[in-house]
């Protein structure tokens, strides 16, 4: 299978949508006593929820979505692996590099490991012990993506290395479908935690800045593109193929 133009960074070319300007306008309230800003706690902030506005915990949740699609692309992959069937390999080679760009090197690297564990261990407590294992897990995650970025490199993967390469990517899966979930229910509840309003907003607006700095231009959309094009080359697109079959019938009681 011919692979699809690339660029030198990010895989293959995909026309980015406009992004959208106000996408993360949004101010902390305060009140001016004297001179002294006395910030309103995030409880308190309740039409918050009503916002248009894309803030970074839901930034990184959605980034999340992303990176959960890729592995259920390794998880296919590994599937007909097992069953020594072929793969696209350029695919699993985009797929890879997708996750090494926009997963690793901007979303693990650049906002979680600069911005969110550093603010969570320094509050203590068991989601300071936790950044710590994510922080190996990430660790690792890099190396096995070292490894899908070589054996992925040619036109197609040898019957030799199918199973073990089925090995890594089952690892791979497990490993950061718990990885993702703690991160969304316990640690960036805890980060926010941490935050006073403007301090929030400003690392919102931090994060716009750093994506477009990465990337030129709105770096989830364009992923969400890319992965959007893998999912096409191992048969994932269709949503409703995918939905679950009927039960067999409940045993009589």
């Amino acid at each position: 299978m011919p692979r699809p133009p690339e660029n030198a960074d990010t895989g293959p070319t995909v026309a980015p949508p406009a992004a959208d300007p106000a996408r993360r306008r949004w101010i902390g309230r305060a009140a001016v006593l004297g001179g002294l800003v006395a910030v309103a706690p995030l409880a308190a902030l309740a039409d918050e929820e009503d916002s248009t506005d894309v803030l970074a915990v839901e930034d990184l949740m959605r980034e999340h979505g992303v990176l959960r699609r890729a592995l259920l692309v390794y998880a296919q992959a590994a599937e007909q692996l097992r069953h020594a069937q072929a793969i696209p390999a350029d695919a699993l080679h985009h797929t890879a590099e997708l996750f090494r760009r926009f997963g690793e090197d901007y979303h693990e690297r650049s906002l979680e490991e600069q911005h969110v564990f550093p603010a969570v261990i320094a509050a203590g407590g068991q989601p300071a012990a936790i950044c710590r294992t994510l922080a190996a897990q990430h660790r690792r995650g890099r190396q096995i993506t070292d490894y899908l970025l070589a054996v992925s490199a040619g036109t197609d993967v040898g019957r030799s290395r199918m199973a073990a390469l089925a090995g890594v990517l089952d690892g791979l899966v497990r490993m950061y479908q718990h990885h993702t979930a703690i991160e969304d229910t316990v640690v960036f509840p805890a980060w926010k935690r941490t935050l006073t309003p403007a301090h929030y907003s400003a690392l919102s607006e931090q994060f716009e800045a750093l994506e477009k700095r990465m990337f030129g231009h709105d770096g989830f959309e364009d992923a969400v593109q890319r992965i959007g094009a893998i999912e096409q080359a191992f048969g994932l697109a269709d949503l409703a193929a995918l939905t679950a079959p009927a039960p067999p019938p409940a045993p009589a009681r």
